[in-house]
């Protein structure tokens, strides 16, 4: 009988709800329960924790909300766990759980993965000279986090050696899940392709509900269903073929187009996507609806991986402050506008009055008024707005002056401001991204388990990784052929997607609903188009992917993200909107397509209701 093994996983991010993990163990039937915790701006606040505390620095609500309570039954049903909340102090978080453990009288033994923390190597990196991979800025002074980004093979080490929780630090988020993947069917390091479908399954499973329609372009087939989404389960066998579902009875929904959304998310080249453990190619993947909330998903590919770790590294940069206020009544958006430039305004006066430097940077963002769409906006004339200024300057004391002048503005600049959500704002520190790349030959790596600790001997390809280019973009198709009259549909009527972020590099991932909707897509959303159309964000170049197998693409906004995800002033820092605000780019297509039997018939009923009527 083939050996299938099922993983689930129930927390995307640190403060995600602990009835994922509930309900995985006591209704998912699975094997193995993964928890992916951590983010960049996660790491920083982690370290903050720890230097205030040495008994901290890790995910604390895992030991107290998540494990001590499901600890019976987690030991009774022989699941597994594998999670990275030990963040930035794995050690204690491990002596957390086995006293969590001892209290609750179960017996599981926990192991800890160690090697991710690079913070005691700043002077050796600095003196070699290190830049960050992006913008080739030299390392700062001082860093709050420096963490490398490790593989899945220790995890699957500490299984190896019986431990049943495995607690890592910094790791891909994928490895939560190949670990397991590796230990149950004896991958090796040299697999490549069954290393990169595993990987592809810990990449659909990682983020939760986002692969089960939490956040699916098509909501309202699953509206009625989001109070008790279910969180993902991975069926998987030995040669790298894996069924995506969730527990049976919840809400939410497994389809071919929940899970494209997925796999499309944070992802820039599909065919050379870097792992530690492998260098994926995901472009020919194929999915098929099996059944009900089944989604089988194949066809991934893997080469040789690379001889260095991705480095993530945090800093404080400076502080913050952001305040948001209501405006109502005619004119709202205009009137916002004036807000936001008398407060600024009498803030730089004040601020030059006291001796300190302008703003080093301020975003100001009319919500209401379709900020987000640019020059594509629809809502000047809403009559209901909410304003947001954020501001950042070196000085902590320069911002408390932009604080002390916010709540001013209710009485002496605008009509209609009805009240500030939050109260006074208060100065926060700048958290920067800083990405380098680290040899994995230097950065030894090993597991704690039950009083000893041995070493994990890292992969290194004998030959020069494959750095094969990738594939050239397909052809843009002839537009000759005689189609007749044309109308201009929005592209959700053609496409679904998915957006997010990597640094201050911006993903945009645009799936087909049709294989015949991907030539008028790739003739009209090329690089430059995209690029226009987001020309209040993108400040870099615009770069698109092919993505064959799923009759999709994938943008990569490069410096679209108002300096990076968790550092940037703007209401949407990671992009997460992106994706939807490009569902209204208009797209040419036959008009026969819109008549009774054409393949957007249904759309024309629609598209009238949302107030975008088709435009012939």
């Amino acid at each position: 009988m083939t050996k299938t093994v099922c993983i689930g996983c129930g927390a995307a991010f640190w403060g995600d709800s602990p009835e994922g993990p509930k309900q995985l163990v006591r209704h998912g039937g699975i094997d193995y329960l993964v928890l992916d915790y951590l983010a960049e701006i996660t790491m920083s606040i982690l370290a903050r924790m720890k230097a205030k505390s040495p008994e901290l620095g890790y995910a604390t609500d895992f030991v107290g909300a998540v494990m001590k309570p499901l600890a019976r039954e987690i030991s009774d049903k022989r699941i597994r766990v594998v999670t990275n909340a030990g963040g930035i102090n794995p050690e204690a978080c491990g002596k957390a759980l086995e006293a969590a453990f001892r209290e609750a009288g179960v017996g599981l033994r926990v192991a800890v993965v160690k090697g991710d923390d690079l913070s005691g190597r700043l002077d050796r990196y600095r003196e070699a000279g290190v830049r960050e991979m992006f913008s080739g800025a030299p390392l700062p002074e001082r860093m709050a986090s420096v963490n490398a980004y490790l593989g899945a093979f220790p995890i699957a080490a500490a299984l190896e050696a019986g431990a049943d929780v495995v607690v890592t630090g910094r790791c891909v988020d994928s490895a939560v899940v190949l670990g397991p993947l590796i230990h149950e069917f004896g991958w090796r390091p040299t697999d490549f392709d069954l290393l990169s479908a595993g990987s592809l399954a810990g990449h659909v499973l990682e983020c939760g509900a986002q692969a089960t329609g939490g956040i699916f372009t098509d909501w309202r087939s699953v509206a009625d269903r989001w109070d008790d989404m279910g969180f993902p389960v991975a069926e998987c066998g030995a040669d790298g073929g894996f069924v995506v579902t969730k527990p049976a009875g919840t809400g939410g929904l497994v389809s071919t187009a929940t899970v494209a959304e997925q796999i499309v998310y944070e992802v820039g080249d599909p065919a050379a996507y870097v792992l530690p453990d492998v260098v994926c190619d995901w472009s020919g993947v194929r999915l098929e609806q099996v059944g009900p909330d089944r989604v089988a998903v194949s066809g991934a590919r893997g080469r040789a991986p690379t001889p260095s770790y991705k480095v993530s590294a945090t800093y404080a940069d400076g502080f913050r402050a952001t305040v948001t206020m209501m405006i109502a009544g005619r004119e709202a958006a205009a009137k916002a506008e004036a807000v936001g430039r008398a407060i600024l305004s009498r803030c730089r006066r004040l601020m030059a009055e006291a001796g300190h430097a302008d703003f080093a940077e301020t975003s100001t963002e009319v919500l209401g008024a379709e900020s987000g769409y640019g020059a594509a906006t629809r809502a000047a004339g809403t009559r209901e707005v909410i304003l947001k200024i954020g501001v950042r300057h070196a000085s902590r004391d320069a911002l408390q002056v932009f604080a002390r002048e916010i709540y001013p503005a209710a009485t002496a600049m605008a009509q209609g401001l009805t009240g500030f959500a939050g109260g006074r704002p208060e100065p926060q520190p700048v958290i920067r991204l800083f990405s380098f790349l680290a040899d994995k030959a230097d950065i030894p790596v090993s597991v704690s388990f039950e009083g000893r600790e041995f070493a994990v001997p890292v992969f290194l390809p004998n030959a020069a990784p494959d750095e094969r280019p990738a594939p050239p973009i397909a052809a843009e198709d002839a537009d000759t052929e005689d189609i007749g009259p044309r109308v201009h549909v929005p592209l959700i009527a053609l496409a679904h997607g998915r957006s997010g972020d990597k640094g201050d590099i911006a993903n945009i991932g645009v799936l087909a609903r049709r294989p015949e909707f991907a030539s008028p897509l790739r003739r009209q959303l090329t690089p430059q188009a995209v690029r226009a159309y987001f020309a209040h964000y993108a400040k870099g170049e615009v770069e698109r992917f092919d993505w064959p197998g799923l009759s999709g693409m994938n943008f990569l906004l490069h410096r679209g993200l108002g300096g990076g995800g968790i550092a940037s002033l703007r209401h949407d820092p990671q992009g997460k909107a992106l994706a939807q605000i490009l569902m209204d780019f208009p797209i040419a297509v036959p008009a026969a397509w819109l008549a009774s039997g054409g393949p957007l018939a249904g759309w024309t009923e629609l598209l009238a209701a949302d107030g975008t009527p088709a435009d012939r």
